[in-house]
């Protein structure tokens, strides 16, 4: 059985609902959800050079700090290859460059430049834009619900799957992955 899914007011014209159910609606727009982010970034693939994907990696390097290619690889669950010709493509640009490893000189770790930090801004105010666009017709409680909501069920799947690295985590447990 398939609930359907409400706007905010119109719970009510559910009716009740039991737990199950409502995890089986859950359990169903979950994938859809994954889709529609897979069907769009096949989209935006199509429309750019491999720019889109390299500049993906720019946000984790930002919010954790310098991390070798390795870390950033299984943190973003890339294959090492993929992510070493997108960094290299980030170090051709100028938007990240490698730095010895203070700890170990024979590793490097990858730092933002300013460029790079200039480039993820504009990548940024893009995806806002898009996303400003998507809920223009939403009130601010909507979307901070959402927000609120979409966050916590996050940082729960994150918690009930370990081993899985999340390049978003709380500061508080990121700097585990590096």
């Amino acid at each position: 059985m398939s609930l359907p899914v409400a706007r905010s007011g119109e719970v009510d014209r559910l009716g009740p609902v039991d737990r199950a159910d409502a995890v089986r609606a859950l359990s169903e727009q979950v994938p859809r959800f994954m889709r529609l982010v897979h069907a769009l970034k096949s989209q935006a693939a199509k429309n750019d050079s491999g720019d889109r994907a390299a500049l993906v990696l720019l946000f984790p390097l930002v919010r954790l700090g310098p991390l070798r290619q390795g870390a950033l690889a299984e943190l973003v669950h890339a294959d090492p290859s993929t992510v070493s010709r997108h960094v290299a493509a980030l170090v051709e640009r100028g938007l990240v460059q490698r730095v010895a490893d203070e700890s170990d000189g024979r590793a490097n770790r990858l730092h933002v430049t300013d460029a790079g930090h200039a480039a993820l801004d504009v990548f940024r105010r893009d995806r806002e834009n898009h996303f400003a666009q998507v809920t223009a017709e939403w009130n601010v409680s909507d979307l901070t619900d959402l927000t609120t909501l979409l966050g916590r069920f996050l940082d729960d799947m994150s918690a009930t799957s370990p081993g899985v690295p999340d390049a978003c985590a709380p500061l508080d447990n990121a700097r585990e992955i590096q």
